[in-house]
């Protein structure tokens, strides 16, 4: 190989900051429908539980909204969760067992283990089933069952479209945050779901998509529901003292956090353990929240009247402390029971519950600033999304001077969360089904390291023109450096030649052929032979060896002229890796060393 072949012509590409995706232009145009589409979802769901829980609780067949706390039904609100849990129970079993649960987890599902596809039934019997739940009193917010609705109507989308499983991946994290947007204004929050929940990477083929599409859904929200924030908040400025409480605040929001996940889990067991089909479980569920929601009538429903009530502290201490532990309890029994419904709602409400009770006792800040804060807390911390959180917080309040103690109180509750909890309840679920998730995001070492840099440049290389016989005893003996070797001829790569396609090729002979004229070139399959270029990214060519199942790939300076440049083998690809295995384990002393 000679010095010049040695020298790669690096001017053949140019190292970029980000991949480079021809199909980004067209995903990014079905973005923007996607957020119009799933905003009109968001309306639906909207108004079919407006429809249900006039339904339920009035008897009347109106969209105008209503709550559930002004019934005046008595003993009788007792069955109405049950009745709305047994029809959901049936819905999943004779429909679709999809529909069952909050949503979240459901769809990361879809998205790591189930190549992001959906089917039409999640998409009709989801925004269905939520709108019973909630309309006949179950505690749970629309978010859950918009983010499901919103990306099983992407994921058919995409379908239709015979788009690849990354780019169906997008677009139903696209839908489902759209959606998201839509049911809160949030779309920079929705955005941040996204990376820290669903995505599981940052890259512009999957970012711009989503941002695309919640920012449709934010500009058409006004056409469809109110404009501004959801609970407008104004706190006053905070003194250092702040600083105290906020870190005393989010310890407790962590422990709220992991109690409700543990709950949760808990409870599931129960009903696991019940000899009853789960088709039964949501009535079950149902039963203790009629019980309570007939003690405390404004612990059903979505309960966005009463988040606003706690912000603003309308709400008596000895009041909200009832009113959040029969919210608890119900909201725990019929999510451990599998019926459909959102946990964020939820968790807003006991998170600013939490504030609310807590001010008293926390200086530095209003009573105000300690429910926003917890609300964003708990929720951080139940989710394990903090930046979602505090971002979040933000978009539903426009409160700005909070952002501070949010990020400081949303950080403490995470580290608690993250020391003392091995998932959280969105994970947990899935881990329950056998399949792990892992939730660091980081660089893959492949991804910046080029074949340019990893790949061994001194090659040996067959002649195309050598025998059989002379390979065998030259290349393949009992000393035999390597399992596979480029054949060239012309100048350029013929293929890649392994011990093994010579015995097939051999025996594939009669016996009467003179073995001593076939040659290298002979044995190999006709057409461009696969190789990579300097440019390419080492996890592209380890893509590309897979595919192949081949442990070495031929590098060329062009895919025109074929010219061999080097050689790429799996040992190779390891070495990026284990680089960072050393930044990350090696203890040094730098300094001490200098010294020296």
């Amino acid at each position: 190989m000679s010095d010049k072949a040695n020298d790669v012509e690096m001017r053949h590409f140019e190292k970029r900051d980000y991949a480079v995706d021809r199909r980004l232009p067209m995903l990014a145009a079905i973005a923007l429908v996607l957020g119009g589409v799933s905003t009109v979802a968001a309306w639906v769901l909207v108004n079919l539980i407006r429809f249900f829980t006039n339904l339920f609780f009035y008897q009347t067949l109106s969209f105008a909204e209503s709550s559930p706390a002004h019934n005046t039904l008595g003993l009788w609100v007792i069955a109405l969760p049950v009745i709305g849990g047994l029809i959901v129970g049936l819905m999943a079993r004779y429909g679709s067992d999809k529909i069952r649960g909050h949503g979240i987890p459901e769809a990361m599902e879809a998205v790591l283990f189930g190549r992001s596809r959906m089917s039409p039934k999640v998409a009709v019997l989801k925004p269905l089933s939520s709108g019973i739940v909630i309309g006949s009193g179950g505690p749970f917010g629309a978010e859950g069952p918009i983010i499901m609705t919103g990306g099983s109507i992407a994921s058919l989308l995409a379908q239709l479209l015979h788009l690849s499983a990354a780019e169906r991946k997008t677009l139903l994290v696209a839908g489902a945050c759209a959606g998201m947007t839509a049911i809160f204004g949030t779309p920079v929050a929705a955005v941040l779901l996204a990376i820290e929940l669903l995505l599981f990477e940052l890259r512009p083929r999957s970012l711009l998509p989503v941002a695309l599409a919640c920012a449709v859904a934010g500009f058409l929200r006004g056409f469809v529901f109110d404009t501004g924030p959801l609970f407008p908040l104004h706190t006053a400025p905070v003194s250092v003292t702040a600083l105290v409480s906020c870190a005393v605040a989010g310890l407790l929001c962590g422990v709220l956090g992991a109690g409700l996940t543990l709950a949760l889990y808990r409870t599931e067991d129960v009903f696991g353990r019940l000899r009853l089909h789960w088709m039964w479980w949501p009535a079950i569920g149902g039963l203790v929240v009629g019980i309570g929601g007939y003690f405390e009538p404004r612990a059903l429903g979505v309960g966005y009247d009463v988040i606003g009530d706690l912000l603003n502290n309308r709400i008596a201490i000895e009041v909200a402390v009832a009113l959040l532990a029969v919210k608890a309890v119900i909201w725990v029994a019929a999510l451990g029971s599998g019926t459909s419904g959102g946990v964020l709602a939820p968790l807003l409400m006991l998170g600013a519950g939490l504030g609310m009770v807590l001010a008293p006792w926390l200086p530095g800040g209003s009573p105000a600033l300690w429910a926003l804060v917890c609300m964003a807390g708990v929720l951080g911390s139940v989710l394990g999304a903090p930046l979602t959180a505090i971002v979040f917080a933000f978009g539903l309040t426009h409160d700005s001077e909070a952002l501070l103690p949010l990020l400081l109180t949303t950080a403490v509750a995470y580290g608690f969360s993250v020391l003392t909890m091995k998932r959280s309840i969105m994970t947990e679920k899935i881990a329950r089904r056998g399949l792990h998730i892992w939730r660091e995001y980081g660089v893959d070492p492949l991804e910046h390291a080029y074949v340019a840099d990893v790949m061994t440049r001194e090659v040996v290389a067959i002649d195309g023109n050598l025998s059989v016989e002379a390979a065998m005893a030259q290349y393949f003996g009992p000393h035999a450096a390597h399992r596979a070797y480029p054949v060239v001829g012309e100048g350029r790569v013929l293929g890649m030649l392994n011990r093994a396609a010579i015995d097939a090729a051999v025996r594939a002979l009669s016996a009467s052929q003179d073995h001593a004229a076939l040659t290298c070139r002979d044995l190999l399959p006709a057409g461009t032979a696969s190789a990579l270029l300097p440019s390419h990214t080492g996890r592209a060519a380890a893509g590309t060896m897979a595919a192949l199942s081949v442990a070495r790939l031929p590098v060329v300076d062009d895919l025109g002229t074929m010219r061999l440049v080097g050689i790429v083998s799996l040992r190779d690809l390891v070495a990026p890796s284990g680089r960072v295995l050393d930044e990350e384990t090696k203890r040094e002393r730098p300094l001490v060393a200098s010294r020296g």
